[in-house]
């Protein structure tokens, strides 16, 4: 008796295309495909296969396209770009809305990091550039707006490939226009995407932000302290907002960490001392 055949690419297409077919795939239907029934997958009794998948994608994606050593950028939302700063400034100014001037100046003052971040991931971009695919560093952001657009932005005007790992979140967020498409991935799961961002991390840089910044570097701060990855450069950038945010010496003074784990990492204040210390770590 001849074995089943395997499940073909094309078998699975014509099971996608019939979903499609359907006036309303999301009602129940016992006779559709597992795989091919949104209804069930989204079941909590399927959640571990959600786990996988989402594993799975953003991984293979990755791999077929060369994507092996990353460079990830951490930072607020909010920071927009130089030139749509000094726009909402002028308008500000016009309308003679003292609120509204206040806050058009601190987002002047937060563009320079925003050109910061751009910067930083065009150096990063111009030296792989003239490096053999293996020896490659690639740009990885969260995927969203402010300065995870921005060292997008800055690989992206180099010609390099770069990677965005967005999340659904309940106010609607899509990848931002610099992301190479076939490498912006979208998650529903924060620990699968934190997970991805240490998978292929050589280098992690994190510019201000707020409780979702604080979230990813304390997660590697921690990860690194006990041992579950590897040490990698670890760059806070801007030294007066993380020096002002958070008195590390506190926890030293207080026993909670030890004098040796403020060694996990470094501050920069220019793009070019930022990559020094990468670059310095790995004697690039």
């Amino acid at each position: 008796m001849e074995a089943n055949p395997p499940l073909t690419e094309r078998h699975l297409a014509d099971a996608w295309a019939a979903l499609h077919q359907r006036d309303d795939p999301l009602q129940p239907d016992a006779n559709r495909m597992a795989f091919a029934d949104p209804q069930f997958m989204s079941r909590r009794e399927t959640r571990g296969i959600r786990f996988q998948l989402e594993m799975l994608k953003p991984d293979l994606g990755q791999a077929e396209q060369g994507i092996e050593s990353t460079v990830v950028v951490y930072g607020s939302a909010r920071f927009v770009a130089p030139e749509q700063a000094a726009t909402e400034l002028a308008q500000a100014l016009s309308s003679g809305d003292d609120r509204r001037v206040q806050r058009a100046h601190l987002a002047v003052r937060n563009a320079g990091y925003y050109e910061h971040a751009r910067q930083f991931a065009r150096l990063v971009a111009d030296y792989s550039e003239s490096r053999c695919p293996a020896e490659r560093l690639y740009i990885c952001t969260g995927g969203g707006p402010g300065i995870m657009e921005a060292a997008n932005r800055g690989a992206h005007e180099a010609g390099a490939l770069n990677v965005g790992l967005n999340i659904a979140l309940p106010h609607e967020q899509s990848g931002n226009r610099f992301i190479s498409p076939s490498l912006s991935f979208k998650f529903h799961y924060f620990a699968l995407r934190k997970m991805h961002f240490m998978m292929r991390a050589k280098a992690l840089v994190a510019f201000p932000g707020g409780f979702g910044t604080l979230d990813e570097l304390f997660e590697v701060l921690t990860l690194v302290q006990t041992q579950k990855a590897k040490p990698v450069p670890i760059v806070l950038f801007g030294s007066g907002y993380w020096k002002r945010l958070i008195d590390f010496d506190v926890l030293v003074e207080e026993g909670t960490i030890s004098a040796q784990d403020l060694a996990l990492f470094h501050y920069a204040d220019e793009p070019g001392q930022a990559w020094d210390l990468i670059r310095g770590f790995y004697r690039l």
